[in-house]
């Protein structure tokens, strides 16, 4: 069991954003990876935040600190010996079911006069490897290394063997342009020559800092994006209450301003991610964030300060905005006391700050160095395809395969967002359909970069060349005016340069219905050469494997011979994103402890599905607990390679793929990819209305890797 402390030098070093970031790299490279928190510093609180933000981002369990009173008074009895033990035993449960474990070490305070002490001796009882972890600041070098010299002796000196790296967070002295935000983890943003030169500054200092025996595993940049409360944050912190609480958990503050002059000379800072604040009696401020939200400039929030809030009739007049869901906030402190106390707000991640922990842990992860990541493995666990894993992996091969993907909703803001990131990370050269100009307005009210090469087309000047191309592939069924009609579908469109070979794939459904995506695919596109129906597949990422669920969007009530090739197709979907299909016929009877119709239906597709493709594992009828959990799949069908190991999953009809699907995306909570639609000529893939920046980012990748393989 390989164990990890990372061992902070003092506070504030963004110890809890080290310890997720790592966790996630690992995590990445296939690791069944735990994590162990031993020692709760917290007073006041029975929650501690690392360890519940491991859990909302793992979806796993861990234990719970022994509590700080505890702690102390073991300490002050002289039992630090049974304290250890303690920590022994909570490491040991977290080995039971994992590979690797990252530990959180305590952070050396005024207070706590053990920590450093303490942390040494857990080192020795876990027989652990230790991370330093300092903050950087590339002006200071001197100031670094002696801060990381220090925390260094309490572990032998430059002589131990317990030493395996030093990782720099929130370091200053770097360009804005070093903290790109990514999608998953990417290499490519490692700051490899700042990394160099300040390690050779730090040698200047203390020779041994940065050798191959201690090296320098990351610098991190501080990040302003990423140290951005929600709205939703401040109102504990300035004694305010909701006049209007909207998007308060969604919008993001990232910068503030008190207005105090007149508006004319204030409207310049009226910006999207800009928090308001201002005297409650400036109604000509609130008028103008009203406004402002109307005109599509989605502005953190407002705050309005001292004794009285605005009367009914203002916020009445403001209604636009307060649908749209600005939050607004009164607090009875005056506007300098406010703007003193939210300056102080504190850098840390809420604990339901799941969105932000997720950007942290992509961000620090990616600034870590591979070549320390492989050697720290080397060959120490078995790899599987993690959550982590799957979406990494989804990115680096979407980048290689290079393909063009059309977004008919280009004028749809979390559409635009999602192009410009896939753009500049080169997950697809993507194409959005919409005026230029409406992208480029919707891009700046939104503080959305647009890429110089993201390509905009304005379907109203591309239509027209596609008329006659429709007709011929529809002959019989349309003439020219029904073909310009159905064209005025920006869908319809996008279909048609994909029918034509100009793009590579298709995406929408972010505000158009899976009927609107899908139809015009199944009359333009059709069903590739090998298939007769059109499926679709989710990827459920589960804390320790990523399974595969089909039909669960499209077939309503297949027959044995449309169920034996969906399964055919979830097994080649499954293959081309890197699982080894092991594949589930789900029934409400296992072989042939049932009868009926319903089950001598999947019997037979499973019959279908081995003749067509004896190459596959697959097996059925099979319960899905039988199906999934390995005791029960060896006391239900003891002969079967899949019962118990399953991790694709084919359901009888559409009514209990949907049902299921939501049933564990909700229950468990669950992270979905799809529906990937599967069986097509060329790939057209559905996004639900709901979905975030990165689904869309993610379906996008899922695309570009169909249609490399299609078009192998």
């Amino acid at each position: 069991m390989k164990t990890i402390v990372l061992v902070p030098t003092g506070e504030g070093v963004g110890l809890t954003s080290a310890c997720l970031g790592l966790i996630y790299a690992l995590e990445c490279q296939g690791v069944n990876i735990g994590f162990l928190k031993p020692f709760s510093q917290d007073q006041f609180s029975d929650e501690d935040r690392t360890t519940a933000l491991y859990r909302h981002l793992s979806h796993q369990q861990t234990v719970e600190p022994i509590a700080y009173s505890t702690v102390m008074q073991q300490l002050s009895l002289g039992e630090q010996d049974e304290l250890l033990e303690e920590a022994v035993r909570l490491h040991r449960e977290v080995a039971k079911n994992h590979d690797f474990i990252i530990v959180e070490g305590l952070v050396p305070n005024g207070h706590d006069r053990f920590v450093d002490d303490l942390n040494a001796s857990l080192v020795q009882a876990l027989d652990a490897k230790v991370v330093i972890v300092s903050q950087a600041d590339l002006n200071q070098p001197a100031i670094c290394a002696d801060k990381v010299e220090n925390q260094i002796r309490h572990f032998g000196g430059a002589d131990t063997t317990r030493l395996s790296g030093i990782l720099f967070m929130r370091t200053k002295g770097l360009s804005e342009e070093s903290a790109q935000i990514p999608v998953t983890l990417d290499p490519n943003l490692r700051l490899t020559t700042e990394t160099a030169q300040f390690t050779q500054a730090l040698q200047k200092i203390h020779a041994h800092i940065g050798t191959e025996k201690l090296p320098v595993i990351g610098l991190v940049p501080f990040s302003k994006t990423l140290s951005v409360p929600r709205m939703s944050d401040l109102a504990a912190h300035i004694s305010a209450h909701w006049i209007n609480e909207g998007e308060a958990s969604q919008r993001r503050v990232q910068h503030s301003s008190l207005i105090s002059a007149n508006i004319e000379h204030e409207l310049h800072k009226f910006v999207a991610g800009e928090l308001i604040i201002s005297a409650s009696d400036r109604i000509d401020v609130l008028l103008a964030s009203s406004l402002a939200s109307s005109n599509g400039i989605p502005l953190a929030g407002l705050v309005l300060t001292e004794n009285h809030q605005p009367n009914n009739s203002v916020l009445n007049f403001c209604q636009s905005a307060i649908k749209q869901g600005l939050p607004i906030l009164h607090t009875t402190l005056n506007t300098f006391e406010t703007a003193q106390k939210l300056s102080n707000l504190s850098n840390e991640i809420p604990v339901d700050d799941t969105e932000r922990a997720q950007q942290v842990t992509r961000f620090v992860s990616s600034h870590l160095n591979p070549d320390w990541l492989t050697a720290t493995l080397n060959g120490s666990y078995q790899p599987r395809l993690s959550p982590s894993a799957f979406r990494h992996e989804l990115v680096q091969k979407s980048i290689a395969a290079k393909k063009r993907i059309v977004l008919p909703e280009g004028d749809e803001p979390r559409t635009i967002q999602a192009a410009a990131i896939c753009q500049s990370r080169g997950i697809a050269h993507c194409i959005l359909l919409a005026k230029p100009e409406a992208v480029v307005d919707l891009a700046k009210a939104r503080g959305i970069e647009l890429p110089n090469d993201l390509e905009i087309i304005d379907p109203d000047l591309i239509r027209e060349t596609y008329v006659s191309s429709m007709v011929e592939l529809r002959k019989g069924k349309i003439n020219e005016l029904q073909a310009r009609e159905q064209l005025q579908d920006s869908v319809v469109l996008g279909t048609m340069m994909l029918a034509l070979d100009q793009v590579d794939g298709l995406v929408s459904g972010a505000v158009h219905t899976t009927a609107n995506t899908v139809r015009p695919a199944f009359q333009l596109i059709k069903t590739a050469p090998d298939y007769s129906l059109v499926s679709s597949v989710f990827f459920m990422l589960l804390p320790d494997e990523v399974y595969v669920y089909g039909d669960c969007a499209i077939n309503p009530d297949p027959n044995a011979e449309q169920l034996a090739e969906i399964a055919i197709q979830s097994a080649d979907s499954a293959k081309a994103f890197g699982i080894d299909p092991r594949i589930a016929m789900i029934s409400y009877s296992t072989g042939t402890s049932g009868t009926g119709a319903d089950v001598e239906k999947v019997a037979e597709a499973t019959r279908i599905a081995k003749e067509r493709r004896p190459d596959l594992l697959i097996d059925g009828p099979l319960q899905y607990d039988a199906a999934s959990v390995e005791s029960v799949g060896r006391s239900k069908a003891p002969d079967s390679k899949v019962a118990g190991r399953a991790n694709v999953f084919i359901f009888p009809d559409l009514n209990t793929g949907n049902t299921t699907y939501k049933a564990v995306q909700r229950s468990a909570n669950v992270v979905s990819v799809g529906p990937m639609l599967q069986g097509l000529n060329k790939p057209v893939n559905d996004l639900s209305r709901g979905a975030l920046v990165d689904d869309i980012v993610f379906t996008i990748a899922l695309t570009a890797i169909q249609a490399e393989q299609q078009s192998d």
